[in-house]
């Protein structure tokens, strides 16, 4: 499958291009910085000079040509205050929904984040980006696409055991990042998660089973 990653240099994104790539996929990166695209390459990914946040809707649509799935794992990123996670987090996923309609591509998985909330209280910088991912996920679930929406809990960089749990709800815990990468592969590779919003923690059961099994 050909597939659009916005974010595609990111911790998440980088490594999903990877798995991508090893069984022979291909992995379009959507990044706003040029200089990402040795990283890229050397990932086995082709990179994309795609600012999310500063272009428009209709500058993104040809980036998605002939693509068979989106996959949102951008973000404002640590450090960022308030205004970008408006304008990336929420602003971004929504143009790449946007896109992604005017393109013809019908699927679209997003990286969200367990707690998102358009509605979470708080005004810290931790509650705004709960309320812009929230809002991004219900943006998509209006969007009329293919969408599926994972919600992993505390990520870190520990290494992959290829063990989760995934469900509505899984509770407080952590998860690797390489095993949120395997488990949005094992989603692009699953129809029946289409339709579906579950979160993830690491668990006891391997990937493509607890994905299948939601």
């Amino acid at each position: 499958m050909r597939v659009a990653i916005a974010g595609g240099h990111g911790k998440i994104g980088s490594r999903l291009i990877r798995l991508l790539a090893a069984r022979g996929d291909e992995a379009r990166s959507l990044d706003r910085n040029p200089a990402y695209g040795e990283e890229i390459r050397a990932a086995g990914g082709e990179p994309v000079v795609c600012d999310l946040e500063s272009a428009d809707p209709g500058e993104v649509a040809p980036v998605l040509d002939q693509v068979d799935a989106v996959v949102f794992s951008a973000g404002a990123g640590p450090g960022s205050g308030p205004d970008r996670k408006w304008t990336m987090d929420h602003g971004g996923a929504v143009k790449l929904i946007e896109a992604a309609r005017a393109g013809g591509v019908s699927r679209y998985v997003m990286v969200s984040s367990i707690g998102a909330d358009p509605d979470a209280p708080g005004e810290d910088t931790f509650a705004v980006y709960l309320r812009a991912k929230g809002r991004a996920d219900a943006d998509l679930r209006a969007s009329g696409l293919e969408f599926t929406i994972v919600r992993p809990v505390r990520l870190t960089d520990d290494p992959g055991t290829g063990m989760v749990a995934a469900g509505v709800s899984v509770g407080r815990g952590e998860i690797s990042r390489d095993d949120v990468a395997a488990a949005l592969l094992a989603v692009l590779d699953t129809p029946s998660t289409i339709g579906k919003s579950f979160e993830l923690t690491s668990g006891e059961t391997p990937i493509p089973d607890a994905i299948a099994a939601l």
